[in-house]
């Protein structure tokens, strides 16, 4: 039940990520990205007590780090940029799926059932409508864009497993994910983005980000994933695409639409059943 909780609480910040990122959209996604994971690294200090020792950590590791934050972020935004936005993002979200149906390539000792593959079929679907029923048309045409959209779902999945595999190692340690990851999202602002100057507003909202989906979600999500099993989590993760949604239609002033309340009962269905699942 704690991995459940902590689960849920990082869904819940990156449920903000939508609303935010319209607040912040005249900031290039590198630069908003560099400068949000730098000031979520800063949450590993207290969280390891300013011990330093937390930070070290194997190579090895510190490069699945960098694959998981800075690889995910490097190709969703380049997706973005490519693709209809909204159609990019349902890609994305497959990688609660990927997780899910991954789980037994990546775990020893991990089994995958008919159960599980039920449930995160219909979360899926659930993350959908869930998209789909922000009001847009949900027509769908081919872009490139699609692919690197797949690449980061694939990251996603396969950090999250593979940092079950690796050496045990504190979650503090993602301070050092997100200090090498934010460096190279500034250095691909350097070098792909014009310079932007950034307002007393925007330096509030980067911080708000900061602290919230792109810093704290990957400390609970990291602590969620070594204290439960990753295909609960993975089926558990279709309720972001949902939470999203509301927080986008809740700041906009809108009501939901059927399809959301739709996409509500599948993503929770979805969810119960995996977490019954033993």
């Amino acid at each position: 039940m704690t991995a459940h909780l902590l689960a849920l609480g990082a869904m819940a910040l990156w449920a903000s990520l939508a609303a935010l990122g319209v607040s912040l959209s005249h900031v290039p996604p590198f630069l908003l990205t560099g400068l949000a994971l730098l000031v979520g690294s800063v949450i590993a200090l207290p969280l390891s007590r300013f011990d330093w020792r937390q930070w070290r950590i194997p190579t090895s590791t510190l490069v699945l780090g960098v694959y998981g934050l800075f690889g995910y972020h490097f190709l969703f935004f380049i997706a973005l940029r490519h693709a209809p936005p909204v159609q990019a993002n349902l890609v994305n979200y497959l990688w609660p799926l990927g997780i899910v149906v991954m789980a037994p390539l990546f775990l020893p000792g991990v089994s995958l059932t008919a159960r599980h593959v039920l449930a995160a079929l219909i979360g899926f679907a659930g993350a959908v409508l869930a998209i789909l029923g922000r009001g847009g048309t949900g027509e769908t045409v081919w872009a490139w864009g699609y692919i690197p959209a797949l690449g980061s779902a694939f990251i996603w999945a396969s950090y999250s497993l593979l940092t079950k595999r690796v050496r045990a190692f504190p979650t503090a340690a993602i301070g050092s994910f997100a200090l090498v990851s934010g460096l190279l999202s500034l250095l691909c602002h350097a070098w792909l983005e014009p310079a932007t100057a950034l307002s007393a507003r925007d330096w509030g909202l980067i911080a708000l980000l900061g602290l919230g989906p792109l810093g704290g979600a990957f400390f609970l999500w990291d602590a969620a994933l070594k204290r439960g099993d990753a295909r609960q989590i993975g089926v558990l993760s279709f309720l972001t695409p949902l939470l999203s949604t509301l927080t986008l239609l809740w700041v906009r002033g809108e009501a939901p639409s059927a399809s959301v309340v739709l996409a509500a009962v599948m993503i929770i269905g979805a969810a119960v059943m995996a977490t019954r699942i033993r």
